[in-house]
């Protein structure tokens, strides 16, 4: 609990265009309720964001795929069609109705994927490397297909694909957007060296293996501006077999060269989580103190916060905002609970991926949960664990299949 008198977190931010009145960022949380069959958002999406939307306060959509053959997880939206954009369209419709701002994460999972989810086709990768991951299919948790590597020519349409999921995304009524380049998705997969074994101008040295990701966000920014453009890395991160020779070089020359956007803001997973665990309890945040030196702009942490520590980084300078995961599932209200000091609700891990409303806009107001409080409210929520029908049921515990949900 942070003392409601001294609150960093509740001061006004400027981001890109935006004037922001809190700090208290939405994270990016794969849940798995859009419409099936067509990746479209659904009106239970829609409730959901604009819920957890606050008047000044930013949103990061889930990550949503910009194509068919970037899909991995079943239930994940799109933003490839024009049925997905009248989708989204509601979802930023109820987070501008409650003066909120709200960014798409655009995705694609690179060798994450199974050939039920790419339309038939293999998933690809930098390079062909032994990777034991599972993808979310109509059949369940599935080992992931044999990946290939992509070849040097194919690499510009995928550029093209970001592009035009940006494009759409501004058509869906979206105040920005974000490029994922974290959690071992492809573009994670080209920077990092333990997955890219390329001999071309997109491996070897940083400078290539950077080359993809710079390239993605220099088309993105052709269609936003670059101050309304934010990119995700994880440095250090080892979630999905991923590794690196040399983060720190890696990270930090990628920091530098995305000065040249002007972005919105820089967000930062922290390597202490892998998924949604804290792979170690007492852990400091180390990435964003270090890369808050070589990037000019915001910074965005994420990664295990609570509310102590989270108003600890920005106290201390080394993030502008700090984005939340698995308490702004439970909590449609995180902000105001922070601020004023509130009891959170606990968080319920077998109804974060798939299902129906429960464990998604069910989760109390604090006055809803203070009105019941004689009675037994929400007894499926679990201390332990982390309406509408989606057409995909409920995913149930997935620690050791988790899709970095929380962070």
């Amino acid at each position: 609990m942070i003392n409601p008198t001294q609150q960093k977190l509740f001061s006004a931010v400027q981001v890109g265009p935006f004037h922001l009145s809190h700090r208290v960022v939405m994270a990016p949380l794969t849940r798995l309720r859009s419409e099936q069959p067509g990746d479209v958002p659904s009106d239970l999406m829609a409730e959901y964001y604009g819920q957890r939307a606050s008047k000044g306060g930013l949103i990061i959509a889930e990550a949503t795929a910009i194509s068919i053959t970037g899909r991995g997880y079943l239930g994940a939206p799109g933003i490839y069609s024009d049925e997905q954009i009248a989708g989204w369209r509601k979802v930023t419709d109820a987070v501008h109705a409650k003066d909120g701002r709200i960014f798409l994460q655009l995705w694609h999972v690179g060798r994450q994927s199974h050939v039920d989810m790419t339309g038939g086709v293999a998933p690809v990768a930098p390079s062909v490397v032994p990777y034991e991951g599972v993808a979310y299919t109509s059949n369940g948790w599935v080992p992931v297909s044999p990946h290939r590597g992509l070849q040097i020519e194919e690499i510009p349409g995928i550029v093209e694909e970001y592009r035009h999921a940006a494009e759409r995304a501004l058509a869906a009524g979206f105040d920005g957007v974000e490029l994922h380049s974290a959690n071992g998705y492809l573009l994670d997969q080209f920077l990092q060296d333990g997955s890219n074994k390329r001999t071309d101008a997109y491996g070897g040295s940083v400078e290539n293996r950077a080359r993809f990701l710079l390239e993605a966000t220099e088309a993105i920014v052709s269609v936003w501006g670059g101050n309304r453009v934010g990119v995700r890395l994880a440095p250090s991160g080892r979630w999905a077999s991923m590794s690196d020779s040399n983060p720190e070089a890696t990270f930090s020359y990628v920091a530098e060269q995305l000065n040249r956007f002007g972005l919105a803001y820089l967000h930062i997973i922290e390597p202490r989580v892998k998924g949604s665990e804290v792979t170690e309890d007492g852990l400091p945040p180390v990435a964003s103190e270090h890369l808050r030196k070589i990037f000019h702009g915001k910074i965005i942490a994420a990664g295990g916060f609570e509310p102590s520590d989270a108003e600890a980084i920005v106290e201390a300078g080394d993030a502008d905002l700090v984005a939340f995961g698995r308490h702004f599932i439970s909590n449609p209200d995180l902000p105001r609970r922070i601020r004023l000091g509130l009891p959170l609700n606990a968080y319920d891990r077998t109804t974060f991926y798939g299902g129906d409303h429960r464990g998604y806009t069910d989760y109390p107001f604090y006055q809803e949960a203070k009105d019941a409080s004689s009675t037994q409210v929400k007894p499926s929520r679990s201390n332990n664990a982390e309406g509408q029908q989606s057409s995909i049921g409920p995913v149930g515990n997935l620690r050791n299949h988790d899709l970095s949900v929380a962070h």
